[in-house]
């Protein structure tokens, strides 16, 4: 489902962590041979990201689980949308309830906030970006849920890009001399980041493939963007906030990147109401 993610893993871990010796309340409370219906529904407007996750979570306790996912990921559902149907072993179902409620409320909320950012930049041409502002050991699972939401991953780790800011540039002394020992390293990408427009054409001279036009408001972003004219692609981040994103884009900088669509984006609010068969 996700390219380079170790989702068995993932589940092993995750239920490791909750279960630990067993999930003792079910074990006293629920008969071993009880059987329940579930049905997941969301309980306010969002986009879908994590069913797959959830359903690997149920399967983990109770292989035979009957599952039927009602929506696709990705998917734009209103209040009260059936989201899964389930039908399985009692204790196994609740037992696995809240790591699987846990991950699609994370990854959908991170969805649904990215589709808001989306929607604000519509028509624009601009491309919205995520960043590397994730949890630790949940990269590929939080990007992936921003692509369900409709941006595009931007720099998966260190290794991808070079990615030349203030604190290298003091080191090496100027963004020249940064820029010149990326491209002396053979480093096919390099992007740089600016903060003033006079930075631009040294940047570019040396060999800056990308260029981040760091916390400039609309009317230097504009002139910022018309300096490069297109010789390499330009980037607009620090502070973008819903409110201000539309005038960003309209500066016409290429990308977007945004880091609260994973730093900052709250649960999704998603239920699970179970019925005994």
């Amino acid at each position: 489902m996700i390219p380079g993610f170790d989702l068995p893993a993932f589940i092993a871990a995750t239920l490791a962590e909750d279960l630990g010796a067993g999930d003792v309340t079910a074990a006293a409370v629920i008969p071993p041979d009880a059987r329940f219906s579930a049905l997941m529904n969301s309980r306010e407007a969002i986009t879908v990201a994590g069913l797959p996750l959830a359903e690997g979570f149920f399967r983990a306790l109770d292989p035979g689980v009957q599952v039927e996912r009602l929506v696709a990921e990705g998917a734009q559902v209103a209040p009260g949308a059936a989201l899964m149907r389930l039908k399985g072993q009692a204790r196994a179902l609740l037992s696995a309830e809240r790591s699987a409620l846990n991950t699609v409320q994370h990854l959908s909320g991170i969805a649904t906030l990215t589709r808001r950012y989306v929607d604000a930049i519509a028509g624009t041409g601009a491309t919205l970006l995520d960043t590397r502002k994730t949890l630790p050991g949940l990269r590929l699972l939080e990007k992936y849920a921003t692509r369900m939401g409709g941006a595009t991953n931007h720099r998966m780790g260190l290794w991808d890009a070079a990615m030349i800011k203030d604190n290298h540039v003091a080191v090496a002394g100027s963004v020249e001399e940064a820029v010149a020992r990326a491209v002396a390293a053979g480093i096919a990408r390099i992007i740089v980041e600016v903060d003033r427009l006079d930075q631009i054409e040294p940047a570019l001279a040396a060999g800056a493939t990308h260029l981040l036009l760091d916390n400039m408001p609309p009317p230097v972003l504009r002139e910022g963007v018309a300096i490069v004219g297109g010789r390499v692609p330009t980037e607009a981040s620090g502070g973008v906030r819903l409110e201000t994103i539309r005038a960003i884009a309209e500066t016409g900088v290429t990308y977007i990147s945004v880091g609260r669509l994973t730093q900052s984006a709250p649960a999704a609010d998603i239920g699970l109401d179970f019925t005994l068969d």
